[in-house]
C-alpha cells in the first residue's frame, strides 16, 4: 500500500523507498512512482528480484558451486533494474538506486543517464573491495545482500565510480551482535559492520590509483548528498560547518 508520502515529506524525510524488500505489485510500485514524481519526490530503488534471490546465500557462480552454497543469480539484479528504469522513466520520477554489484547493473545506469533520466546510483564500499572469493574459507564475516560478486563485477563498479556513472560510495553498515555471525554460513545474519572501517578503507581506493583524493571526497559527501538533496557535503560561508579532519597516514579520525 502506498505510505502517505506528502505527510512524510512535510514531517521531514528526503526520500522514500521500501528497504531491501522488493515490490510484489508492478502496479502499485507504478501507481507510486507516478504520485511520487508529481510532487517531485527522490524514491530509492534496492533492484532485487524476489523470486530470483529466493533462499540464496551467495553470487551464483564457481565459487558457491564448489562450497554448496545456494546462490543469486546476478539477473536477480538487472531484471528487476531493468524493470525500475523502465517505470522510471515512464513516471519521470527522480530515482537513486542503491547497493548495485554488477557490472551489467552499472552499465544499465549508465545507458539510462546517457539517455537522460534523473537518476543517480550508489555502491556499497566493501564491493569495490571483496569479491565472492573472499567466501572461500565459509566466513560468516562476508555473508551479505545482496551478495558479493565476481572480480569482473568488482572491475565494473570500480570503474563506474571513477566514470561518475556511480557518484555516491556508502557504507552500507549494517552490524549485528557477535553471536549472529557465529552459526553455519547459511544459519548467520547477512550484514557487515562498516561504517567505522569506511574511510581508511576508502582511501585504498586513492592508493591503488583508482581515483584521485578529491575525487573520492566527492564519492563520499557530495555524492550522497546530491542524490537526496541535502545541504551536505560542501563547505560555503554562513553554512554549518560541515567537516572531517583527518591525517592520511594515521588511522585517528576527528569530526565535527
Amino acid at each position: 500500500q502506498l505510505a502517505e508520502l506528502i505527510a512524510l515529506r512535510d514531517a521531514g524525510c528526503v526520500a522514500f523507498g521500501n528497504g531491501l524488500e522488493s515490490f510484489r505489485s508492478t502496479r502499485t510500485l507504478c501507481r507510486a512512482l507516478e504520485y511520487a514524481a508529481t510532487f517531485d519526490l527522490t524514491v530509492i530503488f534496492h533492484s532485487q528480484d524476489r523470486d530470483l534471490a529466493e533462499g540464496g546465500l551467495a553470487h551464483e557462480g564457481a565459487v558457491a558451486s564448489f562450497l554448496g552454497l545456494p546462490g543469486i543469480p546476478e539477473t536477480a539484479e538487472t531484471v528487476a533494474l531493468a524493470r525500475d528504469l523502465l517505470l522510471v522513466e515512464q513516471s519521470g520520477v527522480r530515482a537513486h538506486f542503491s547497493q548495485l554489484t554488477s557490472a551489467r547493473g552499472v552499465a544499465l545506469i549508465a545507458q539510462a543517464q546517457a539517455r537522460g533520466l534523473p537518476v543517480t546510483a550508489d555502491v556499497a564500499l566493501y564491493q569495490l573491495i571483496l569479491t565472492d572469493e573472499a567466501l572461500t574459507d565459509f566466513s560468516s564475516l562476508y555473508h551479505v545482500q545482496p551478495p558479493l560478486r565476481t572480480r569482473a563485477d568488482r572491475e565494473g563498479l570500480r570503474a563506474a565510480v571513477k566514470s561518475g556513472v556511480v557518484s555516491a560510495i556508502s557504507s552500507h553498515h549494517q552490524p549485528h551482535e557477535r553471536d549472529a555471525k557465529l552459526a553455519p554460513f547459511g544459519a548467520t545474519e547477512p550484514g557487515i559492520s562498516s561504517v567505522e572501517l569506511l574511510l581508511p578503507l576508502a582511501m585504498t581506493l586513492v592508493e591503488d590509483g583508482l581515483l584521485d583524493l578529491p575525487t573520492l571526497l566527492a564519492r563520499l559527501s557530495a555524492g550522497p548528498a546530491e542524490a537526496l538533496r541535502l545541504p551536505a557535503g560542501k563547505l560555503a560561508v554562513g553554512a554549518a560547518a560541515d567537516l572531517v579532519l583527518f591525517d592520511p597516514a594515521s588511522s585517528t579520525i576527528a569530526g565535527e
